[in-house]
């Protein structure tokens, strides 16, 4: 078992959490952390890049010179790969870089974040989290007050929350997300970790419904 602190939004300790490490995987697989970011990271790949070949570079089609007699080596068009402003002999091409790794291992690298965070002591459990009114102050005291200001932060909340989004959009290092939402490029990439008590069971009780599938 894993014993986290809780604390409110001044970062005075509130409370407790248990957490057991076989709620969220037995065990990290750091390969399939690995090939789960790059598939994400792939799939966020435009992949607009584009090159002309010689059927598509400006010049004439005409041979430069006769095929004999000249004494020098034969030639094609000037639109040819070996000139200069020639086309590209294998040219690049728009392409979708996207793919699909299967779910239950998708959601497995997930998990296997979150949990990661946990081990590291890269994570926070705030007891709640409620913004009445849109205003960034709110959230960036929060922050400071978690000694969060200077890191890349997750904030994983139980559901949706307009007002939170709004007030804390400004904020360049911090990152907000529904629980159900979290991947593990988002989680791996922030550096810290904070989670509400209300997310955190959310998680908690995902993963148990996985782990009792999975035996």
């Amino acid at each position: 078992m894993i014993s986290v602190p809780i604390v409110d939004v001044t970062g005075k300790q509130v409370g407790t959490y248990s957490l057991d490490p076989a709620d969220f995987a037995k065990a990290i697989n750091k390969q399939l952390l690995h090939d789960v970011v790059v598939m994400y990271q792939a799939n966020k790949r435009i992949g607009s890049h584009k090159t002309k070949t010689r059927g598509e570079v400006a010049g004439s089609t005409k041979k430069l010179f006769r095929q004999k007699g000249t004494g020098n080596a034969r030639v094609g068009t000037k639109r040819s790969p070996i000139r200069r402003g020639g086309g590209h002999a294998f040219a690049k091409v728009p392409r979708d870089y996207g793919y699909r790794l299967p779910k239950k291992a998708i959601r497995a690298a997930t998990r296997m974040a979150v949990l990661s965070k946990f081990q590291d002591g890269q994570a926070v459990i705030l007891d709640q989290l409620a913004v009445t009114e849109i205003k960034t102050k709110a959230v960036a005291q929060v922050l400071k007050a978690l000694g969060l200001k200077e890191d890349s932060t997750l904030l994983a909340i139980k559901d949706y929350d307009n007002t939170l989004y709004r007030s804390a959009r400004n904020i360049g290092n911090l990152m907000i997300s529904p629980a159900r939402e979290l991947n593990a490029l988002d989680v791996l990439r922030q550096r810290r970790f904070l989670v509400t008590k209300d997310a955190l069971d959310v998680l908690k009780s995902a993963g148990k419904e996985k782990a009792a599938q999975a035996g």
